[in-house]
């Protein structure tokens, strides 16, 4: 059971931001990026069905909600297709991401994901 850890590149997405198109699809882009690298050079898959905890790691303990960051998981989920983890990101291949409160890392927030391959049968 896999691990990656993907360092946070840029701010959070949340979707209760309302954010214009632009400086939205400029995070897009920066998290895609980073987890597409990330799981490359971690080598982790190809695998055809997997399911994805997601443990974010802020900088405080200040209380959130880890549900409002699916915006940020999707992008990182989009990282780990173009990575070849896995084929695609639909349902067939992809159960999750579940995101999960992580712990307080004020030198090092990101994302955690733990990758379980699923059996396809």
């Amino acid at each position: 059971m896999p691990e990656l850890f993907i360092p946070q590149p840029a701010a959070f997405i949340n979707a209760n931001d309302r954010m214009h198109w632009a400086p939205r699809a400029r995070l897009t882009k920066e998290w895609r990026r980073t987890a597409g690298l990330m799981a490359r050079t971690a080598r982790i898959g190809p695998y055809d069905r997997i399911h994805v905890t997601a443990h974010v790691h802020k900088k405080t303990r200040r209380a959130y909600d880890a549900h409002n960051l699916v915006p940020t998981l999707k992008a990182v989920m989009d990282g780990l297709v173009d990575a070849h983890v896995i084929p695609d990101d639909t349902n067939e291949h992809l159960t999750g991401p579940d995101p999960r409160e992580g712990d307080a890392r004020p030198h090092a927030p990101g994302i955690t994901l733990t990758i379980t391959q699923e059996d396809t049968s």
